[in-house]
Formats: C-alpha cells, sequence, structure tokens
C-alpha cells in the first residue's frame, strides 16, 4: 500500500516555503526536531 501527500507551492522561495510549513505544523501541534544541512555535512567529509 502506497500512501503519500502531495503539496505544491507557487510564489514563493524555498526559505519562506520552509518557514511557512514550519507554522502550520506548530498549528497542529507538531513541529521541526533538526534540520540538517546536506551540503554542508557532505563538505565537511
Amino acid at each position: 500500500m502506497k500512501f503519500t501527500f502531495d503539496k505544491t507551492l507557487t510564489g514563493t522561495g524555498f526559505d519562506d516555503a520552509v518557514l511557512k510549513v514550519t507554522e502550520e505544523l506548530k498549528k497542529e501541534g507538531f513541529g521541526v526536531l533538526t534540520e540538517i544541512d546536506v551540503k554542508d555535512t557532505k563538505e565537511k567529509n
């Protein structure tokens, strides 16, 4: 069984989209536990 949710945001940049999603999650009682910068992590290795 495959189950997914998709949402496309238009008229906004990536950083703005992250802020909007984070705010909406908070309204529903959820939060972001960690953020990983893949580019930064890869450069350190």
